[in-house]
């Protein structure tokens, strides 16, 4: 049995479970969005953190990594139910196929399982929806839950995508924004130069200050 597993937030760099590989490519008609709430790792039910889910949109692609778990069909239980508990917030299962930049016409993978969210606040408690940019970097620069502070899982994502080497331009704006937000707060103390290497981009604010991330969360 194989099992094949897309990550576009946090499994991108801290997978969780036993798998035998992981393949960087990107996924067709995708956006990644920072529209969904976490009220128990990175945030809290009075203080909800934003993480992002996927959202459909005609000619986007999204990179990321996918994972195959390969051997006894008791080791694949093992990874779903992990990826249950840690994607509780995700109310859907979608498959899709997975490109790489060699061949951008036919894909590498097929039948991958992604984590996705009903973009829909009536029927999907936890989906915020789209915010101001201004908005969404307070809420993500002050959410905290038992795993860590939200903006170390934006900063986190941010730098994975740079070490695969697939930046996303609306993460890099989200997250220069919440830097604005944090040195207004007072906090460029708590602030470390571990984002040095990453190539300034001249249409964006420069990426000089990298809060030192916490324990890595188990949300994605």
């Amino acid at each position: 049995m194989v099992l094949w597993v897309f990550g576009y937030g946090s499994l991108v760099w801290n997978p969780g479970f036993d798998y035998d590989e992981k393949v960087i490519g990107f996924i067709k008609d995708y956006k990644r969005v920072f529209d969904l709430a976490c009220i128990d790792h990175r945030g809290t039910p009075e203080h909800p953190a934003r993480t992002c889910t996927l959202e459909a949109s005609k000619g986007a692609v999204c990179w990321g990594a996918a994972f195959r778990v390969t051997g006894s069909p008791e080791k694949e239980r093992l990874a779903m139910e992990y990826l249950e508990r840690r994607e509780c917030e995700y109310d859907q299962k979608t498959v899709v196929d997975v490109y790489k930049e060699e061949d951008t016409v036919h894909p590498v993978i097929t039948g991958v399982l992604v984590f996705t969210s009903t973009p829909d606040k009536v029927s999907n408690k936890y989906y915020l929806g789209p915010a101001p940019l201004e908005n969404m970097a307070s809420q993500i620069a002050t959410a905290v839950g038992p795993c860590g502070n939200n903006r170390d899982y934006l900063f986190l994502l941010e730098k994975a995508l740079f070490d695969i080497g697939h930046e996303d331009e609306s993460i890099i704006e989200l997250a220069n924004e919440v830097r604005k937000v944090l040195r207004r707060m007072g906090m460029a103390k708590e602030m470390k130069l571990v984002g040095a290497h990453i190539p300034l981009m001249s249409h964006i604010t420069p990426l000089h200050l990298l809060p030192l991330p916490e324990a890595v969360a188990m949300d994605s």
